[in-house]
């Protein structure tokens, strides 16, 4: 026999989803903005590099 009345643990369930992905969201920016600022470093490197 099924439960009756509300599901248990939907919210909570919801809720941690919803936090999990921000975080996951959070973590894939910072890596892309670190390989940004690695490669624009490298860029002014070589820029130098050319010049001397």
């Amino acid at each position: 026999m099924g439960k009756k009345g509300k599901e248990k643990n939907t919210l909570n369930k919801a809720k941690h989803t919803k936090l999990v992905n921000r975080k996951k969201n959070k973590l894939k920016k910072e890596q892309e903005t670190r390989k940004e600022r690695l490669n624009e470093i490298l860029r002014k490197q070589k820029d130098q590099n050319k010049e001397d």
